[in-house]
């Protein structure tokens, strides 16, 4: 489908989605902030982390809300692929948990590395269908569900937010 079939406004979907970025987003400020006595003891791979992190989450709903296909969007396309894929090489050494060993959700990393490059082709080649769809599984998976399994099961950002 061409980019002339396809409507440039946010649909629901990228409404939500771009909502939901912002709530993950004001969790994570609150989790930083109530954690601040630690971050001495937090390694450098996490703070890239979290940085990588919150550049893609602010950036999620200026992308998903605002005119598409202009300069603008392209050049903050290319700082929200490029700081996702950093968050997703950085996560393969963020190993605080599981003894040390990669745990399951490293295959969101793995996924975003691969999805990634797809991203970006498609919207280089104008296929407005395929680099939509490609956004909205990076954002459910990548940033959303990664997202929320940051803070339950005694992970960092779980025990600074809730105890």
């Amino acid at each position: 489908m061409t980019e002339a079939h396809m409507s440039t406004a946010p649909d629901k979907l990228e409404k939500l989605l771009g909502a939901l970025a912002l709530v993950l987003l004001g969790f994570i400020a609150a989790a930083v902030l109530r954690g601040m006595g630690d971050w001495g003891l937090v390694p450098a791979v996490v703070w890239l982390h979290l940085s990588t992190v919150v550049v893609a989450l602010v950036l999620t709903p200026v992308l998903l809300w605002r005119r598409r296909g202009t300069r603008g969007h392209r050049q903050l396309g290319y700082v929200w692929a490029g700081a996702m894929l950093i968050t997703a090489v950085d996560s393969l050494f963020v190993r605080l948990q599981n003894h040390g060993q990669l745990s399951p959700i490293h295959a969101l990393s793995a996924m975003t590395i691969v999805l990634v490059p797809v991203l970006v082709i498609a919207a280089r080649r104008h296929d407005v269908y395929r680099h939509r769809r490609t956004v909205r599984g990076l954002i459910i998976g990548a940033l959303l569900i990664a997202g929320f399994f940051t803070f339950p099961f005694h992970r960092l950002l779980g025990r600074w937010l809730f105890g």
